[in-house]
């Protein structure tokens, strides 16, 4: 399909712009989400392809390989958005796994094609992920640690669906005497 090497090309600059500006940490978990509905420019949750998915799949598995990070792909809301992980993620980040087998009307083409592809597949209910990549207008917010930060790249779109990243950053706690880049180590506390 001709469109799918398009998206391709899309997908690989937004990842190139989104490498540009994060520094992944080896383990780091990365959320995503995608309703492939939206690619093809039809309503999120009604016409799931499969063809988006693989291809999206494999392009995120080789980002996740270079950068040493874990995926997590976001399913619909039928699914109350759960996220299907390597087990190997679930057990290094101490996620508690759920039950269920994503499928295409049921957590959407992008989890179900996730959950056949991976080499050891889990689901869980509730991350905090240092990045994400939302396709389509998901929602990936509620799976991000508590500071989220947009990150832009010079396309907007994958096909015809939306696109946002973010990254996350520590919470800057404090007041007016806090203070948040290494300073001079004989400073007193007064």
């Amino acid at each position: 399909m001709e469109e799918v090497q398009v998206w391709r090309s899309e997908l690989q600059t937004i990842l190139d712009d989104l490498e540009s500006q994060i520094t992944f940490e080896k383990n780091s978990l990365f959320v995503i989400g995608c309703s492939t509905s939206e690619i093809i420019g039809e309503k999120i949750g009604t016409s799931g392809t499969f063809d988006a998915a693989a291809m999206i799949f494999e392009e995120l598995s080789r980002f996740s390989k270079k950068h040493e990070i874990f995926l997590a792909f976001q399913c619909c809301e039928h699914l109350n958005r759960a996220l299907v992980v390597e087990k190997t993620a679930a057990e290094k980040h101490g996620l508690e796994t759920v039950t269920v087998i994503p499928v295409r009307k049921a957590g959407g083409a992008m989890a179900a094609h996730a959950f056949k592809s991976m080499a050891n597949p889990a689901v869980v209910e509730h991350i905090k992920a240092d990045a994400g990549l939302d396709i389509g207008d998901t929602f990936i917010g509620m799976h991000l640690k508590h500071v989220a930060v947009p990150v832009r790249s010079t396309l907007s779109q994958i096909g015809h669906a939306h696109v946002t990243m973010a990254k996350t950053r520590p919470k800057l706690i404090g007041g007016v005497r806090a203070v948040y880049e290494a300073a001079n180590e004989n400073e007193s506390c007064k």
